[in-house]
């Protein structure tokens, strides 16, 4: 099971400029993402893996913490330092923390 970090750590984290993959679906991720946050879907995760920054913990976001839970094994399995964001985008936005719409920044 991936390793989770809560959403007091991970806010503190992105506060200081951490990575940020969100794993949901373009539409959801247009409709409101974590600033900064990069795109893979869980579909496009694979051929994502070369553009993930390595020697750096990365932090995946989904809507509540279930797909980002399952990306976060697949990046740790590819070596990758990840982290699933318990309560994803929902607890994010819940806490009243900022969220963007669109498509910028573009995917990972």
């Amino acid at each position: 099971m991936a390793r989770e970090v809560d959403l007091e750590t991970f806010a503190a984290a992105w506060g200081a400029g951490a990575d940020v993959v969100d794993v949901r679906e373009p539409e959801e991720y247009r409709a409101g993402h974590v600033p900064g946050a990069r795109l893979a879907p869980l579909s496009a995760l694979a051929a994502a893996l070369p553009h993930v920054p390595r020697g750096r913990r990365v932090y995946v976001i989904c809507a509540s913490g279930n797909r980002s839970q399952w990306a976060a094994d697949r990046l740790a399995v590819a070596g990758l330092d990840a982290l699933s964001v318990a309560g994803g985008t929902r607890g994010w936005v819940g806490s009243g923390r900022p969220v963007v719409t669109g498509s910028a920044p573009g995917s990972v």
